[in-house]
């Protein structure tokens, strides 16, 4: 990065927060700093629903994720449409008609204030660990790219949301969000296109969709039926529908934004928006991997997308090796470039039978590029033990910085750095909001007035987010970061949505018996994820059932045992 992309960045991001900050203060009671005095279009709704749940890692990783496995991860969100329609219908018009300010004040109506607390819990420790790892994500990336410390990224990243959420609570979240969001599809959009221009000049837009089609990297739809398989077209259909009827339906984070729409109205059109948009736009942002990825069939990538780590390695006894591997791999790529025009031609051409010819020449010399850069990660491994090798989430980064003009980096660094910033403060609004109405409000301070709650909110939105930097500093990144953060999440979601489906559609089952079903189950998935390979977009399935099926007979048990006393 230059001067120029160091001006782009922070003049970005000192836009962002002052904007945020100004337009958010002037909350005095808790209905404008938790809700925003519900003034919020269905337009503005969608974008901050949107921008919620489209955090750094989500940018960062989704491209790394479509260069190493194709378009599956699409299938992942097939199930949401659906769950819109069926929130916009059920969830959305009770919130509104019970005024409430979080999710969960509605089970107490419900159930008791035993299961509010319970299913407030769960959402904090669910909440409270995303936090951390959305703020963690990026530091991580960006703290290896700018040659930063990681504690002093988390501590920058974090401290500037921190300013204009506390500031401004809601109202400030969803103002600077439309924002972000903008400028951060902008920026995405200008890498891909950059991708493909910088392709050889005679391929066109429908060649490199052919090309990745023929690599295998346009498998958009999957319909084997495979219980260990995380991205199908039924763990997408059924999984996430019922994920993300609980993330809608039941999490904090996505409620309050939601619930600060005019009207239902607004709300519902927020909804069903998000549900129209979101498919395609993940579609954007997972092609533009896919453009990179045939971008490095002329162009040769890095035999380790971490330079970082590969340059600390470098300074090891193992270098010597490194460096023989990587004459291998200059020779490969040189082979598979020129595999990749013969294929290019194969394609123009028509020909079947010459392309797959050529597809499979070049699948046995991706296999033979594949074994070297492995080889790499061990040589790593080995020189700096305890070091994580897995690079995808370093591919889109590393790309921007070596090949998009300056100006244009400094733009899509402030982009990672605003998706960050965008997704925690909805995350420190809802952490804020749960702790003060269900938790602090509910049973430690009752008396206070709507100043004492203000302050309240404020300061727990400034303890989540040091909360959030501290767990950043200490967490270790597991798997690919977009993966990680859905598998916290489907740990907890599952019977967070068991016990709201519970308590919208089955009057039959009472207090006592949902508390202990969803205690039961949470330990029944907590079990999957340890010591099972069940797919974890199942665990959401495998949760909410349980705490229905629990429900249903612990209730009866509770009924006979009635009977039998009368």
């Amino acid at each position: 990065m230059n001067s120029i992309d160091w001006i782009i960045l922070f003049v970005t991001l000192a836009l962002i927060v002052t904007y945020g900050t100004l337009k958010g203060r002037g909350s005095k009671n808790i209905d404008g700093y938790l809700l925003g005095n519900k003034s919020l279009p269905w337009w503005n709704v969608c974008l901050s629903i949107m921008a919620t749940q489209a955090s750094a890692i989500t940018f960062l990783s989704t491209p790394g994720q479509a260069y190493e496995d194709g378009m599956r991860f699409l299938q992942f969100y097939f199930g949401l449409p659906l769950a819109m329609v069926i929130l916009s219908v059920t969830a959305v018009p009770l919130y509104h008609r019970l005024k409430v300010y979080t999710a969960y004040e509605y089970l107490e109506t419900r159930f008791d204030l035993k299961t509010r607390s319970l299913a407030a819990f769960l959402f904090l420790m669910l909440r409270g660990l995303s936090v951390g790892i959305t703020i963690y994500a990026p530091s991580l990336i960006l703290s290896t790219i700018l040659d930063w410390n990681i504690n002093f990224t988390t501590i920058f990243i974090g401290s500037l949301v921190m300013i204009y959420t506390v500031s401004g609570g809601t109202k400030a979240v969803s103002m600077t969000q439309k924002y972000q969001l903008t400028i951060i599809m902008a920026g995405m959009i200008i890498a891909g296109l950059t991708a493909f221009y910088k392709l050889p000049k005679d391929i066109s837009f429908t060649e490199a969709f052919q090309l990745a089609g023929v690599m295998g990297k346009m498998n958009l739809v999957d319909v084997s039926f495979d219980l260990t398989e995380r991205y199908n077209i039924w763990s997408g259909l059924i999984g996430g529908l019922f994920l993300f009827m609980s993330y809608f339906g039941a999490d904090q984070s996505q409620v309050g934004r939601y619930l600060g729409g005019k009207s239902v109205t607004e709300s519902r059109l927020g909804l069903l928006f998000n549900g129209l948009l979101k498919v395609p736009m993940q579609f954007i942002i997972l092609y533009i991997g896919i453009l990179v990825f045939v971008f490095y069939q002329f162009h040769q990538a890095p035999v380790f997308h971490n330079q970082s780590l590969k340059d600390k390695a470098m300074q090891t006894e193992y270098a010597g090796a490194i460096t023989a591997l990587e004459g291998e791999y200059d020779e490969v790529f040189a082979d598979k470039r020129n595999e990749a025009e013969n294929l290019v031609d194969a394609i123009r051409k028509d020909d079947p039978m010459l392309i797959e010819q050529s597809r499979k020449t070049f699948a046995t010399i991706q296999d033979s590029e594949k074994q070297i850069r492995s080889k790499v990660k061990e040589q790593i491994s080995t020189a700096l033990p305890g070091s994580n090798t897995l690079d995808k989430d370093y591919v889109f980064i590393t790309f921007v910085m070596a090949y998009l003009p300056h100006g244009l980096i400094g733009l899509l660094m402030a982009v990672v750095f605003m998706a960050a910033m965008s997704s925690t403060a909805s995350e420190l609004n809802a952490l804020a909001s749960t702790t003060t109405v269900d938790i602090y409000k509910r049973s430690i301070k009752k008396d206070g007035d709507d100043y004492h709650y203000v302050k309240s909110s404020k300061w727990f939105t400034a303890g989540w987010a040091i909360f959030g930097m501290l767990f950043a500093s200490i967490a270790n990144q597991a798997e690919n970061l977009i993966q990680f953060v859905n598998i916290v999440g489907s740990i907890f979601y599952g019977t967070i949505l068991g016990i709201f489906l519970s308590a919208f559609y089955l009057k039959y089952i009472k207090s006592n018996a949902i508390f202990f079903a969803a205690i039961v189950a949470e330990s029944i998935i907590v079990y999957c994820y340890f010591f099972t390979e069940v797919a974890f977009l199942l665990y959401n399935i495998i949760g909410c059932l349980v705490v229905v099926v629990l429900g249903f007979i612990f209730q009866f048990i509770e009924n006979q045992k009635t009977k039998k006393a009368s």
